[in-house]
């Protein structure tokens, strides 16, 4: 329901996963994002499953921290060029803002408390707001689809808790019957995962 992200060079964590199979990718012509999953701990990193794409809500997160055009990136990207966007240097949260039955399947329930939901805007200001399954209907927008997964919402900052900070407070400014969200995205990192991972010397420079 969110994560949390930070740019970063070839360090460890890098050279030990996909460091291991760069030059494959290469070979084969892959271009664009990957997801990989892992457990890491002082003893080892153990990658539990990676995924060749553009991930949710990793694109909207990305798309947040990206400074430079968007549309240039993937240009690059699908005509084979080397990408060289101008990237946040802190760190990015995002949080996805959910309505029941999310994260199961029950259509009644779905029918009864979130189908055509109002999605409400206290401010004009959109930034950080990434539309998902939405709708506009004279004006209003309006929950779509069946998922339940109307609208992300994202925020940076020099710090993790001020990026936090941010995307929380923007939270603040929509309003959806019914709508809830993890609000812990980026805390672990806050409580010490990342001095931990820095001890272990998985980031580096």
């Amino acid at each position: 329901m969110g994560t949390s992200m930070f740019w970063a060079g070839k360090n460890r964590l890098f050279q030990e996963t996909f460091g291991k199979i760069e030059g494959w990718l290469s070979d084969e012509g892959y271009v664009g994002s990957i997801d990989i999953n892992c457990i890491v701990n002082e003893t080892g990193i153990y990658p539990l499953e990676f995924t060749p794409r553009f991930g949710y809500p990793t694109i909207a997160l990305q798309e947040e921290s990206i400074e430079s055009s968007t549309a240039e990136f993937f240009r690059d990207l699908a005509h084979g060029n080397k990408p060289d966007p101008e990237v946040h240097g802190g760190y990015q949260v995002a949080v996805r803002v959910v309505l029941p039955p999310f994260p199961f399947d029950d259509e009644q329930t779905y029918d009864e408390n979130s189908r055509n939901a109002a999605v409400v805007f206290e401010t004009e200001d959109r930034t950080g707001i990434h539309l998902e399954d939405t709708k506009q209907v004279d004006g209003q927008w309006r929950v779509a689809g069946e998922s339940g997964m109307p609208v992300v919402v994202t925020g940076k900052g020099e710090t993790m808790g001020a990026a936090r900070e941010q995307a929380y407070g923007r939270i603040d400014d929509v309003v959806m019957p019914n709508m809830y969200y993890r609000d812990d995205i980026g805390e672990r990192w806050v409580d010490g995962d990342g001095d931990r991972l820095q001890v272990w010397g998985y980031l580096g420079p």
